[in-house]
């Protein structure tokens, strides 16, 4: 596909790029209602435990803003478009607007707030096999930075832009499994099953080297149809960009480790008279 036909494909999409495809509004309204649920769950969690900390609230909603952006607005509409665009969009998607939301803690929140027949339920869901399976850092791996080679590397990019079903499917799986990569990685929320700090270090570096490969990858063979300039613009922001939050995820992961296997201080028991 040429370049020309790719931007006109794309834009096809989105046609009216001043009107609102309503896909953007079902979207908008959609994750309104989540900020509004997490203020509720938040409340009523306060009236039994400890007050919700402020900087979560400021989290869930940053998280959920970076996947808005990424998903409706004049940003959504170019990035079919132009790939720079695209891979921004991807970012705030699949990396930052995931390390917000689990930094916002919502299985802890939901935990806490609804009844405790209904929370026992959901902790058995947790402990079950398959959560078991996919919550496995590798897992969690192969499906993020695996998925993004297949969508880079084959004719999955080119078809997201010409399917409203597949955009979304594509969309949702790339938010999805950067969550599921993240909360595998940094233990902030509940978590059924904790790996060792080892284990997860090793695949997070084997995980930025992937990332780090595509970008590069992207940047010298572009996509089907994106023009060569954009492509290496895109490559570096995809690069960089990760490099960034990736860099938070190291930085979390080491204050972790170090917080679990720093000596204790003896306990202090007086010397009977």
């Amino acid at each position: 596909m040429s370049s020309h036909s790719f931007h006109h494909h794309g834009a096809g999409m989105f046609e009216g790029a001043a009107v609102w495809h309503p896909w953007e509004w079902i979207m908008s309204f959609f994750l309104a209602g989540l900020i509004l649920l997490y203020w509720t769950a938040a409340a009523v969690s306060n009236r039994r435990h400890r007050k919700w900390p402020a900087h979560r609230y400021v989290c869930w909603i940053a998280g959920l803003t970076c996947i808005g952006l990424s998903l409706a607005g004049p940003l959504a509409r170019l990035a079919p478009a132009n790939f720079s665009v695209h891979m921004l969009g991807h970012l705030l998607l699949g990396m930052l607007g995931p390390l917000l939301i689990a930094f916002s803690a919502p299985m802890t929140l939901l935990l806490r707030s609804v009844p405790v027949p209904v929370a026992r339920r959901i902790s058995r869901l947790l402990k079950s096999n398959p959560v078991h399976c996919i919550s496995h850092p590798l897992v969690a791996a192969l499906l993020n930075i695996g998925g993004l080679w297949i969508l880079y590397t084959t004719g999955l990019f080119t078809a997201m832009h010409s399917s409203l079903i597949l955009h979304i499917a594509v969309h949702f799986h790339v938010f999805a499994a950067g969550y599921l990569f993240t909360v595998s990685l940094i233990y902030v929320d509940v978590v059924p099953y904790r790996r060792s700090f080892r284990l997860r270090a090793f695949i997070l570096i084997i995980a930025m080297a992937g990332h780090g490969i595509l970008s590069k990858y992207l940047y010298a063979h572009p996509p089907d149809g994106v023009p060569f300039e954009q492509a290496k613009l895109g490559g570096m922001l995809m690069y960089y960009g990760g490099d960034a939050v990736d860099l938070v995820l190291v930085l979390w992961m080491c204050m972790q480790w170090y917080r679990s296997s720093r000596p204790r201080p003896a306990s202090f028991h007086p010397i009977p008279d």
